[in-house]
C-alpha cells in the first residue's frame, strides 16, 4: 500500500551525560551517525519524509553533516524546538536552557507534519526490523472512533548498557494494547532488571523479557492538538518548576488513553537497541555497527551510489 508516512527525529536534546552534541558523534565504519542508520532504515522500511527536530543554533551543523547525506535519498525537513513556543499568556523563565520535553518536540513539529508519523530519538539505534513494523502499522490505519497509536516495544534485556542506569517505559499491557507506562530509571543489579520509577515510588524487578518503551511511538496528526489542548494544564499544575519541569510525549499518551481518546497498540520488535548514553557506550556501539556490516545488513559505506 502506498501511503506518505513521516520519520520525526527528536534531536533537540543537550547530551548532558554524554558531554557533547552525541547526534553527531561518527559511530559507523565511515564516519556516519547514529541517526544515518536511522534514516537508512526508515526509507527501506517505505518512509516517505524524514522531519528533524533540532534547536535552530544547531541547523547549519545539521545541515552540512546529516543533511547533505540523506537529502539525495529521502524528503527532508527541519523543525525548531523553542521555549518561546508556548500557550499565550504563559512565559518561561529567561535562565531555562534546556528543552521543554518530548511532547513540546511533538507540539514544534505541527507546521511540518501532515501525515501519519512515527517518532524517535536520534541517539538511539533501534534496528531494521523496529522500523519495519513501525512502517506496516501507519500504512494501514484506518478510520474508527477513537485515534489509533502505536509503540514499539523492547525486551527489557535488548535495552540496556553495562555502564549505568538508562531510562525506559516500562510498559503494562492488556489483549495487546497499552494501558500505562511507568517511567523508569533501570539497572542491571546481581542479574536482576530493576526499575526505579521517576516518579519516587518504589522500584520493582523486571523480567528481560518484559516490554519497554524506547519512546519509538507511532501517531496520526490528531496528537497536536491533543498535546496543545493538554499542554496548558501542564504548565499551570507545574508553575512553581518551570526552570525544571518536562512536558513529556509518554504522559500525553497515557492521558489520550485514560480519556479514551485514543488506542495505543504495542508492537513487539525482537531489534537489539544500541545507544550512548554514556561516553563509555561509545566503543561497544562501534563494535556492533562494525559487526552488522561485516554480516551484510548494511554496506560498508551507507550512501555511497
Amino acid at each position: 500500500m502506498n501511503k506518505d508516512i513521516t520519520l520525526v527525529i527528536l534531536a533537540a536534546g543537550m547530551g548532558s551525560r554524554f558531554g557533547g552534541l552525541k547526534q553527531i558523534e561518527p559511530m559507523g565504519p565511515n564516519g556516519e551517525f547514529i541517526i544515518d542508520y536511522s534514516v537508512y532504515d526508515a526509507i527501506a522500511a517505505g518512509f516517505t519524509k524524514i522531519v528533524f527536530l533540532i534547536k535552530e543554533e544547531n541547523y547549519e551543523i545539521f545541515k552540512e553533516t546529516i543533511g547533505s547525506r540523506v537529502e539525495p535519498h529521502i524528503k527532508v525537513e527541519y523543525c525548531f524546538q523553542k521555549n518561546d513556543n508556548l500557550p499565550e499568556g504563559i512565559e518561561i523563565p529567561v535562565e531555562r536552557e534546556k528543552p521543554l520535553g518530548t511532547a513540546h518536540a511533538i507540539l514544534c513539529c505541527d507546521s511540518c507534519v501532515k501525515e501519519p508519523f512515527m517518532m524517535i530519538n536520534a541517539d538511539d539505534f533501534y534496528g531494521r526490523d523496529a522500523y519495519m513494523v513501525g512502517a506496516n502499522f501507519l500504512k494501514n490505519i484506518t478510520a474508527s472512533e477513537v485515534e489509533q497509536y502505536g509503540l514499539v516495544g523492547y525486551y527489557v534485556k535488548n535495552t540496556t548498557t553495562e555502564n549505568g542506569s538508562v531510562k525506559r517505559g516500562v510498559c503494562e499491557i492488556k489483549d495487546g494494547m497499552l494501558t500505562k507506562i511507568t517511567e523508569s530509571s533501570i539497572m542491571k543489579e546481581d542479574g536482576e532488571y530493576i526499575a526505579k520509577p521517576l516518579d519516587g515510588s518504589c522500584e520493582f524487578i523486571v523480567s528481560p523479557d518484559d516490554t519497554v518503551s524506547m519512546n519509538m511511538l507511532l501517531f496520526t496528526p490528531s496528537i497536536f492538538d491533543f498535546i496543545r489542548e493538554k499542554f496548558p494544564e501542564f504548565l499551570n499544575a507545574n508553575k512553581d518548576n518551570l526552570e525544571k519541569c518536562e512536558f513529556l510525549i509518554p504522559d500525553v499518551l497515557f492521558k489520550a488513553i485514560k480519556e479514551n481518546f485514543a488506542t495505543c497498540k504495542v508492537l513487539e520488535t525482537t531489534a537489539t537497541w544500541y545507544g550512548v548514553t554514556y561516553k563509555e557506550d561509545t566503543a561497544q556501539v562501534k563494535e556492533a555497527l562494525k559487526t552488522l556490516v561485516k554480516n551484510k545488513e548494511y554496506p560498508n559505506n551507507l550512501w555511497q551510489k
